[in-house]
């Protein structure tokens, strides 16, 4: 009982004042190890399978992002009554949407980058080799064209080019620059938080696949 009660006198004061936060605060033990730099050329990659079949869902992957999304954008330019299509709001959904879709699909397979900007932002951070940066990239472009073209291939009237492929454009009233800031801002916002968005999702969806499949699968002998 005397210990149980010092543990609560203590409380937040189990380490000094100006210990450092994070994983420093622990004595700099980590729980956990960090992977090795991934090498600039893995001499391997190209010759393997697995390589090739990671550039193709990167592929299909991409090529259904850019098909819905201009699909989508044009379905909501082209009539002057927004209310009476998803609007605004509905092409956010829809990017978002396909992106954890997509991503979920993919990511046991490629990693679910799905955009050139993704791939860059992991191969300076040293998560993938050159080689297997520069593949993603062209097979990422490569679906995004096969993508716009089946949209336009599929749209009437030439819709397709009187909305512009539905591409950004820097809006009235704005600068160039305004325009630059917002996309660096949104790319790091996309690179930085799309693992902390997959990965609890997958984590609960597995995490609960291994409570049905297995734990619940072993036969407990009760006392």
């Amino acid at each position: 009982m005397e210990q149980k009660d010092e543990s609560v006198k203590l409380g937040t004061n189990t380490f000094p004042e100006g210990q450092p936060l994070g994983t420093a605060a622990q004595g700099g033990d980590r729980d956990y190890s960090e992977p090795p730099p991934s090498p600039l050329y893995e001499w391997e990659e190209p010759i393997s399978w697995s390589f090739y079949r990671a550039g193709i869902a990167e592929f299909m992957a991409t090529l259904l992002f850019l098909y819905i999304l201009v699909m989508t954008v044009i379905g909501v330019v082209q009539t002057s009554d927004k209310c009476s299509t998803v609007g605004l709001q509905g092409i956010a959904w829809a990017v978002g949407g396909m992106i954890f879709v997509l991503v979920y699909c993919t990511a046991g397979i490629s990693g679910g980058h799905i955009n050139p900007a993704v791939t860059f932002g992991l191969l300076l951070a040293r998560k993938i080799s050159l080689t297997r940066a520069i593949f993603y990239m062209i097979m990422q472009c490569l679906g995004a064209i096969c993508g716009a073209g089946i949209a336009k291939g599929l749209e009437k009237s030439g819709r397709f080019e009187q909305f512009g492929g539905a591409a950004n454009v820097v809006q009235p009233g704005y600068t160039k620059g305004v325009g630059l800031a917002a996309e660096i801002i949104g790319t790091f916002v996309l690179v930085y938080t799309w693992i902390f968005w997959v990965g609890p999702f997958v984590g609960a969806a597995l995490a609960a696949l291994y409570h049905q499949v297995v734990i619940r699968a072993i036969p407990f002998k009760s006392k």
